[in-house]
C-alpha cells in the first residue's frame, strides 16, 4: 500500500473529525454573548434561560474539539517529519501564537462561563463570555494564518542546512507580517467566520425548530430561532460576497485549484461556469453538466470574453490536482451556500409576516438542514486541501523569484512504513466512532432535557406545598390523606 496516501488519508479523517467542533464553538460562542448580553440589558429572563442551555452545549463541543485536535497535531512529528523539518520555523510561529494568545485566553475564562453562573457578578460573567468568543476566534486565526501560509508563502526564505553530512533545507521567516498576512489569510479567514457563524445559527435554529414543532419550551425556541435566523440571513448572504472574492485570490495565487474546481482542462475564452456536472479525466471535459456560457471569465476578469487557463496549460509549473473531488467538493458547499441563502430568506419572509411559526413544513425543513451546515464547512476544507495537491507548501513567488514548494510525496516521514500508517488509522478509527457517539449521546440528552427555568431550581418545599394544595383544592381531594400511588 502506498504510504503517501494512507499518511493523506490518516490526516483527513482526523482533521475532518476534528473540524466537526470548532465552528461550531466559534458560532455558538457569539450566540452566548449575545444572550448574556441582552439579559444584562433587558433583565428579560428567557435570554438567561437561553445562555445557560447553550452554554452547557458549548462546553461540551469545546471538550471534545480539544481532545480531536491534540491528535492531529502529534502527527506532524509521526507521519509529516519531513514536511515538519521544512516548515516548523513558520507553522510552528503560527501554532505557539495560537496556544498562547487564543487557547489559554479561551480555556482560562471558560470555567468562569461554565460554573460563574450566580458566584460572579453579571458584569464579570458577561466579560468571561466575551473572552471566550474572542479566544476561539484568536484561534481559528492563528490556525488558518498557518494554513493560508502553505497555500500562498510569503516573507520566508529557503535556507540548506547541513546535519550529518547531509543537506537539509529549512524555510525560515524573513517578514513575520507578510508571514501573517500572505496573499490568502483575509479572503481565507472571512470565509472559516462566516461559515462557523452559519453552522452555529442552523445548530440553535434546528434544535429550537424541534422544541416548536414537538411544543416544548416554545418561548425560549421562539426567541432561539427568531435569533439565529437574523444571523443566518445575514452571514449566508455575507458568505455569498465572501466566496466570490475568494474564488478571485484562487484564481490569482492557485490558478490551478480554480481549474480543478471548475474542470477547466485546457484554457477557455470565454470560460463558462458550471453549475454541476462530471468532469472526466479522459476526455477531458466535464460531462452531463449545465453552464452558465461566459459567466468564469466575467466573475474573475469582470469580462465575458477574457480567457481562463486550464490544466493543460499550468500543470508544467504547478502539478495536477484531483479534478473530480476537487470539482464536486467545491460546487457542493456552493450549493449547500445557495440552499441557506434561500431558507433564511423563506424564514425571513414568513418572519416579516408575522405566520414563522406556523410554517410547521418550514420548521421540520431547518431540523435536518444543520447537517448540511456541517457538510459544507468539511466540504470547503476538502476543496481547498484536495486542490492545492500535489503540494503540501505551494510554489510561490518571493522577490521577483519563483520558488519551488514541497511535494507532498516529498513530505512524509522517510521512516514510517504503511503498515505502521494502517494500524494507527484502525486505532484512531475506533477511538474516533466512540467519541462521535459519545458526542451524540450526551448532546441528544442535553437537547431532550432541554434549558431549565432559574425559578425551578430554587423552588422552596413551602412553594411546593401551596402548589401541592391548589392542585388538590381544585380537585375537591382531602389535604390530609396521602395521595394514591404516591
Amino acid at each position: 500500500m502506498d504510504v503517501v496516501l494512507l499518511a493523506r488519508l490518516q490526516f483527513a479523517l482526523t482533521i475532518m473529525f476534528h473540524y466537526l467542533f470548532p465552528p461550531l464553538t466559534i458560532g455558538l460562542g457569539v450566540v452566548i454573548v449575545y444572550l448574556i448580553g441582552m439579559h444584562l440589558r433587558t433583565k428579560q429572563v428567557i435570554y438567561d434561560v437561553a445562555a445557560r442551555f447553550w452554554t452547557k452545549v458549548f462546553a461540551l463541543n469545546f471538550a471534545l474539539g480539544v481532545a480531536t485536535g491534540i491528535v492531529m497535531e502529534f502527527q506532524f512529528g509521526t507521519n509529516w517529519a519531513v514536511y515538519s523539518r521544512y516548515v516548523g520555523d513558520v507553522f510552528g510561529s503560527a501554532l505557539a501564537a495560537e496556544g498562547i494568545f487564543a487557547f489559554f485566553l479561551e480555556s482560562g475564562f471558560l470555567a468562569v462561563l461554565v460554573f460563574g453562573w450566580d458566584r460572579v457578578s453579571p458584569r464579570m460573567h458577561f466579560f468571561a463570555a466575551l473572552m471566550v468568543a474572542i479566544g476561539g476566534i484568536f484561534s481559528s486565526i492563528w490556525i488558518t494564518v498557518a494554513n493560508s501560509w502553505q497555500q500562498t508563502p510569503a516573507g520566508f526564505a529557503v535556507r540548506p542546512y547541513e546535519v550529518n553530512g547531509e543537506i537539509f533545507h529549512r524555510a525560515e521567516i524573513q517578514d513575520f507580517w507578510a508571514m501573517v498576512f500572505n496573499p490568502s489569510t483575509v479572503d481565507r479567514l472571512v470565509h472559516v467566520w462566516f461559515g462557523a457563524f452559519i453552522l452555529g445559527a442552523f445548530f440553535v435554529m434546528s434544535i429550537s425548530a424541534w422544541y416548536l414543532l414537538k411544543g416544548r419550551h416554545t418561548d425560549f425556541a421562539r426567541r432561539s430561532f427568531s435569533g439565529g435566523l437574523l444571523f443566518g440571513t445575514i452571514f449566508s448572504l455575507a458568505q455569498l460576497v465572501s466566496g466570490h472574492s475568494n474564488a478571485n485570490m484562487v484564481a490569482e495565487h492557485q490558478p490551478a485549484k480554480l481549474a480543478a474546481m471548475e474542470g477547466i482542462y485546457r484554457a477557455e475564452a470565454p470560460a463558462d461556469l458550471h453549475l454541476f456536472g462530471w468532469p472526466n479525466d479522459e476526455t477531458q471535459r466535464v460531462e452531463w453538466g449545465i453552464a452558465l456560457p461566459g459567466f468564469l471569465s466575467f466573475l474573475i476578469h469582470n469580462d465575458f470574453e477574457t480567457e481562463v487557463k486550464g490544466l493543460a496549460e499550468l500543470e508544467e509549473v504547478y502539478g495536477r490536482p484531483p479534478v473530480w473531488l476537487t470539482f464536486q467538493a467545491y460546487h457542493l458547499m456552493v450549493a449547500c451556500g445557495m440552499f441557506f441563502i434561500a431558507i433564511t430568506l423563506l424564514g425571513t419572509f414568513f418572519r416579516w409576516r408575522g405566520t414563522l411559526f406556523e410554517q410547521r413544513w418550514l420548521l421540520w425543513l431547518f431540523v435536518p438542514a444543520v447537517v448540511l451546515a456541517f457538510a459544507a464547512n468539511e466540504l470547503g476544507w476538502v476543496a481547498a486541501e484536495v486542490g492545492r495537491q500535489p503540494w503540501t507548501v505551494y510554489p510561490s513567488w518571493q522577490n521577483g523569484e519563483f520558488v519551488q514548494g514541497l511535494r507532498t510525496a516529498d513530505s512524509v516521514s522517510e521512516s514510517v512504513v504503511a503498515g505502521q500508517v494502517l494500524g494507527s488509522i484502525i486505532g484512531f478509527g475506533i477511538i474516533y466512532a466512540l467519541l462521535f457517539a459519545l458526542w451524540i449521546f450526551l448532546l441528544n440528552h442535553k437537547i431532550q432535557h432541554g434549558p431549565e427555568l432559574p425559578h425551578h431550581k430554587e423552588k422552596t418545599s413551602l412553594e411546593d406545598y401551596l402548589e401541592t394544595a391548589a392542585h388538590r383544592a381544585g380537585h375537591e381531594e382531602s389535604f390530609t390523606e396521602p395521595k394514591m400511588g404516591g
